[in-house]
């Protein structure tokens, strides 16, 4: 995978072998690279309390479908409201493509009762940071229920722990207020606002928000 490939590369010109002391040192570090590669090659199935997280696929065209067809749900995303399952098709193929190539992970969101799509939810690496950007979506008849609050805790905790990110970011639309709310309530502190957004033939103004590995808290909200 490019992502960590490359950084396993960038590791092995940072320290010369020139005693033994840097030899274990570059012994360490490119052990402890090896070890993320090897977490980055195999999809992460996560697990909470009522959720499934794991990589969507061509069975799930029709669930997605039902999400991106609820105008409710592009109001605030940049896909345009599916009018054909083929959308859906496309938007399964391109995040499966994503994860090969490194540039990202989408986890589709499943309730562990039927296993049956209702979301998504992932990070788009920044790779020269060591840090992700958050996006994430839920059918409207899920909402108001703790649902999104739940997958992201338990991304959030892959990232910083397991991956060993060291910051997030999300961009939201200002008129997006339970967007914001869901960020604040998981942590995340208002960073910088900007007019950065161009889809459906016009600019949008976004707000960033913030969470770093030193201030992410380690209580699950509900």
């Amino acid at each position: 995978m490019p992502f960590a490939i490359a950084h396993l590369q960038r590791v092995n010109k940072e320290v010369s072998p020139d005693s033994p002391s840097d030899i274990a040192l570059h012994t360490l570090k490119f052990n402890k690279c090896c070890h993320r590669l090897l977490l980055m090659l195999a999809f992460p199935y996560l697990k909470t309390e009522r959720l499934i997280l794991r990589p969507a696929t061509q069975a799930d065209a029709e669930a997605i479908f039902t999400v991106f067809s609820d105008p409710q749900v592009t109001q605030f995303h940049n896909l345009d409201t599916f009018t054909h399952i083929d959308e859906a098709i496309e938007v399964i193929e391109r995040r499966a493509k994503g994860f090969e190539s490194g540039r990202g992970i989408r986890w589709g969101i499943a309730r562990q009762q039927d296993n049956c799509l209702i979301g998504s939810c992932g990070f788009t690496w920044d790779k020269q940071a060591n840090a992700a950007e958050v996006g994430y979506e839920l059918a409207s008849q899920f909402w108001q229920q703790g649902i999104m609050s739940e997958a992201l805790s338990a991304i959030l905790q892959y990232g910083f722990e397991t991956i060993g990110i060291q910051y997030v970011i999300a961009e939201v639309m200002l008129e997006n207020i339970a967007s914001k709310k869901l960020l604040q309530k998981l942590g995340f502190h208002q960073g910088k606002w900007m007019q950065h957004g161009f889809w459906k033939g016009q600019y949008h103004d976004l707000e960033q928000f913030i969470l770093t590995k030193a201030d992410r808290r380690l209580d699950t909200p509900t």
